[in-house]
């Protein structure tokens, strides 16, 4: 199990990420405009480097659901291979079997 402050401290950068969303990508578009004047991108881009740093999506850290961890997650069921396994196993994940050959 992870670290619980570790998990709330990623939770809190993916509701700021949410947040600042749309004044992000506002401001990249401008910034990457190339027929505005220089001086109104570069005032975008100090907007941009004034916002907060947890509120970039890159910040955000994929974690399991269910045990936290930070590794060997599936994008898909957004769980670690160790708690995806044990559902497989227990028949809680539909159509998904243990391979054997």
């Amino acid at each position: 199990m992870a670290k619980t402050s570790a998990v709330n401290r990623n939770n809190h950068r993916a509701a700021l990420a949410k947040r600042d969303r749309e004044k992000r990508t506002a401001l990249k578009t401008i910034i990457k405009n190339r027929s505005l004047p220089m001086e109104e991108r570069f005032e975008a881009s100090l907007k941009l480097a004034k916002l907060p740093r947890n509120g970039s999506q890159t910040r955000v850290r994929l974690r399991c659901k269910i045990s936290g961890r930070p590794r060997a997650n599936y994008r898909k069921f957004e769980l670690s291979r160790i708690a995806l396994r044990d559902l497989a196993s227990t028949g809680q994940i539909p159509g998904m079997v243990k391979s054997s050959w």
